[in-house]
């Protein structure tokens, strides 16, 4: 949680000063509870979070389903599409070796959408779990499910994660 409340100020800009005056409380509490000898009630953390305009949300860890291809060759699909920060999901990345073995080390610029492309079909066809959490955004694998080439089975197998998401969209 210190962690937590640190990064939360650090990204609001103030000081230790101005969100414990905003929170309600003093600043060497807030201190204590930054540096981790002090831990603060549920309720002195959404007003410290407030206080940095800030809030605390529950977000569902995805469940992954191991899949394989008519070949035998695995891959992940989760029970809900993953979704990123828009830094992360626009962001220039270097996919681990693993998945895209055939451009290792080669880095791939996902604000461009062919790029984005190509790294979401090695993505999904190589990937492990962690790898789909990291580098695939929802919003952006339905804005490019048609477009993609995949193979008939990992196609199949995310259809109805793009199905719900599309359904969904349109209430």
């Amino acid at each position: 949680m210190a962690t937590l409340m640190a990064m939360a100020r650090r990204a609001s800009g103030m000081s230790q000063a101005e969100v414990a005056r905003r929170a309600g409380t003093s600043r060497p509490t807030l201190s204590a509870y930054e540096g981790g000898s002090r831990n603060p009630t549920l309720d002195t953390l959404e007003r410290v979070l407030a206080a940095n305009r800030q809030h605390l949300v529950s977000v569902p860890d995805p469940v992954f389903t191991h899949h394989a291809d008519r070949r035998g060759k695995p891959f992940f699909v989760p029970d809900q599409l993953p979704r990123l920060p828009v830094e992360a999901a626009l962001a220039t990345v270097v996919l681990p070796p693993h998945a895209d073995w055939s451009a290792s080390g080669h880095p791939r610029n996902l604000a461009d959408r062919s790029e984005r492309l190509l790294a979401y079909q090695v993505v999904l066809a190589e990937g492990r779990p962690a790898d789909i959490m990291q580098f695939i955004d929802g919003a952006l694998l339905v804005d490019a499910w048609a477009d993609l080439y995949l193979p008939a089975a990992i196609r199949h197998a995310w259809q109805p994660l793009v199905d719900r998401a599309l359904s969904s969209g349109s209430r």
